[in-house]
């Protein structure tokens, strides 16, 4: 059974600082050649990356169509009522193009010499459920909020400001207890490249039966498969991975990627596509919106 909600695209971008022009530039171009939104990783203890927050905040002003994604927010290092707020602001500021990718967090030791908690695997579970709870209540204006977790709290919190329209949480995760939790309580699952392909299949499966039975429809969920490779002349990738690393490379035609995207929507249930750039560059970035995309559609509406 394919999906059932339109297909989305984006591209993956990273943030470093060494070239802002280029950065920009990246950015520009993905809203100009039809990018339906752009997904910025989120490592804050990296010293050659920005705050991305304050460069989404910055590219929302310069841009006026494509949609924003951090992918994923570092939680630990980013309090989850403040992380409403600046989610909120940057919404009500682009007219409603941000969309929340949340992370339970990785790399401890460099989240603690930054200041954040080491966190068993339990512990991360419960802290992105708690935080959902405390996002989702900041975001109900003109409330007097009161929650308290094992990892997170509101006491007599203002609520407020509401986005400017209904934000998605979507989850980037692996394990058991967090794919049950995004089928009982989040908007999206961003498949890490972490993750290997043939796990992938098993994973959507967890997210239907969770979401099952908390009373949801599974359809309520989004799907984001990223896809790292570049787009080529001549056929390297024959076929869809089916195992393996998620980040190993596909490197194919437009035809080649149409074809492979088309059966990750309509076998695996995937309902958006975030391109990972081997060669992050505008060259890649327009011919995977322009040629790649337009295909692939086609490929879709044709299977």
């Amino acid at each position: 059974m394919g999906c059932v909600n339109p297909v989305e695209f984006g591209v993956f971008i990273s943030p470093q600082y060494q070239d802002l022009p280029r950065l920009q530039e990246h950015v520009l171009t993905a809203e100009t050649v039809g990018f339906d939104y752009v997904s910025i990783q989120d490592h804050p203890y990296s010293a050659q990356f920005l705050d991305i927050f304050a460069l989404i905040g910055t590219m929302i002003g310069r841009t006026s169509r494509v949609r924003f994604v951090p992918n994923v927010a570092n939680l630990p290092l980013r309090p989850p009522a403040m992380l409403a707020k600046t989610s909120a602001t940057l919404d009500l500021l682009s007219g409603g193009r941000l969309e929340l990718g949340l992370g339970g967090g990785r790399l401890w030791p460099q989240i603690a010499g930054l200041g954040g908690p080491r966190r068993t695997p339990g512990e991360v579970v419960e802290s992105v459920d708690e935080a959902i709870t405390v996002i989702r209540a900041m975001w109900t204006p003109g409330q007097i909020a009161n929650f308290q977790g094992r990892q997170y709290s509101l006491t007599a919190a203002q609520t407020g400001p509401a986005p400017a329209h209904d934000i998605g949480i979507w989850l980037g995760a692996v394990g058991p207890r967090m794919l049950n939790l995004i089928g009982r309580k989040a908007d999206g699952w961003v498949a890490p490249l972490a993750s290997d392909y043939d796990t992938k299949p098993a994973g959507q499966d967890r997210i239907d039966a969770a979401a099952l039975a908390a009373g949801r429809k599974p359809t309520d969920i989004r799907r984001i498969i990223q896809l790292v490779g570049a787009v080529i002349d001549h056929v390297q990738t024959p076929e869809r991975p089916r195992s393996g690393p998620g980040g190993q490379p596909i490197r194919t035609t437009p035809d080649g990627w149409a074809k492979i995207i088309a059966e990750f929507v309509h076998e695996e249930r995937f309902d958006a596509v975030n391109f990972v750039p081997e060669d992050e560059s505008v060259e890649q970035l327009t011919r995977f919106a322009t040629e790649v995309i337009p295909a692939a559609r086609a490929a879709i509406a044709a299977s």
